[in-house]
């Protein structure tokens, strides 16, 4: 069975991995930053060694994102988005194939372990989706 692990996050998250904190979001060290990059790193060499590993993608903070709608005629209408005071987005990501709905769970409570700065008030769960493929779809 296939699932997504969704990481979340805020423009302030970002920020502070670029080393301008928040009282949301303390900035991060270059020691903070490379046991997170280790922690991810190790997550995924694991994966990728048992074979559970689909697909998994960091993404660009929000300010890069863009809206997109469509005009009348089809046109691609772009627009910045989502703005600052949205509270939190797509971070990341990773794509799993595993047996068991828990053998998802226990990859999800490993990437929530991940280490933050040391004031991080609180860090948002993992969300884990199963994909709903044709084969599945019967499943519950």
């Amino acid at each position: 069975m296939k699932y997504i692990l969704m990481l979340t996050g805020t423009q302030a998250d970002y920020d502070a991995m670029n080393g301008k904190g928040s009282p949301s979001a303390p900035a991060y060290s270059e020691s903070d930053l490379k046991a997170m990059f280790d922690h991810m790193s190790a997550l995924n060499d694991d994966l990728s060694e048992r074979g559970e590993l689909v697909d998994g993608q960091g993404l660009a903070e929000p300010k890069q994102a863009r809206y997109v709608t469509a005009s009348a005629d089809g046109t691609p209408v772009v627009s910045d988005g989502p703005f600052g005071e949205t509270r939190e987005v797509l971070a990341g990501y990773w794509i799993v194939d595993v047996e068991t709905p828990e053998r998802a769970y226990e990859i999800a409570a490993r990437a929530y372990q991940c280490p933050v700065p040391e004031g991080t008030p609180t860090v948002p769960p993992v969300i884990v989706r199963r994909v709903d493929e044709a084969e599945q779809a019967g499943e519950l």
